[in-house]
Parts: C-alpha cells; structure tokens; sequence
C-alpha cells in the first residue's frame, strides 16, 4: 500500500517519539523537527512530505509512531486521498 506521510514544522516540536517508534521513518533534522525518510532513506536537506510504498506491519508502525506526537504534527493519507490520521 502506498501512504503519504506529512509532517507539519509549525507543529514538530522535536519530541522525537515518533522517531523511537518508526526510525525507518522518521528522523529529527538539523532544525530538530521530523524528516520523512523512505525505508531509512535521509533526504537531501529538509522533508516534511513523502509517498511511501509500505507494508502491512510497516504501516501499524507509522501510524502508532504519529499517535506518539504530543502535537498531532503527522498525518498520514491514503492513495485515495482519505486522511487516515489524525481523522478529520
């Protein structure tokens, strides 16, 4: 299945439960909010926004992983575009 998972800077404040949950995920850049990788994949500079290909057990993890955020900083969406969390 493919997730788009979306990061809003504004909200990250670097609590970095999310890393310790899903840190194939999710990492704490140089401003101290949360990248989006692909599978452990940094990207170059900066990345709030990215479409995974990911697995059943791959995506309980990113899901209890933006649950972690003490800010609802993360939402994740489907391929069809429904806003899986935080629920609208």
């Amino acid at each position: 299945m493919k997730i788009r998972i979306i990061v809003d800077p504004d909200l990250c404040i670097g609590a970095a439960s999310c890393v310790t949950i899903a840190p194939e995920t999710f990492a704490l850049n140089d401003e101290n909010k949360a990248d989006v990788l692909d599978h452990g994949q940094a990207p170059d500079g900066p990345s709030y926004e990215r479409e995974v290909e990911v697995t059943e057990d791959e995506f309980e993890k990113i899901i209890m992983g933006a649950q972690s955020c003490p800010t609802l900083a993360i939402a994740i969406i489907d391929e069809a575009g429904n806003q899986l969390y935080p629920e609208a």
